[in-house]
């Protein structure tokens, strides 16, 4: 499992309750379900995009070491 920043944005940070987090886990589908096993953010977890290092990923996207996770809820808007 490698070790990463999780950055939240807009509803996933309040989702949350924090901007930042370091977590570990080897995929985004990992980090997925560690995020929908809390109470406050399993409805969220399903809907949210995930980007890492910057660059859109899917949940069998692995995670390198020391990688920056944002975690983007959906955006209304045109």
């Amino acid at each position: 499992m490698a070790e990463m920043t999780v950055r939240y944005w807009a509803g996933a940070q309040r989702a949350a309750g924090l901007a930042e987090e370091t977590m570990a886990a080897s995929t985004i589908g990992d980090l997925r379900a560690v995020l929908a096993s809390r109470p406050a953010f399993d409805r969220l977890a399903r809907v949210v995009t995930f980007l890492v290092d910057g660059q859109q990923a899917g949940d069998a996207s692995s995670v390198p070491a020391g990688a920056v996770v944002d975690v983007l809820p959906p955006f209304a808007g045109g």
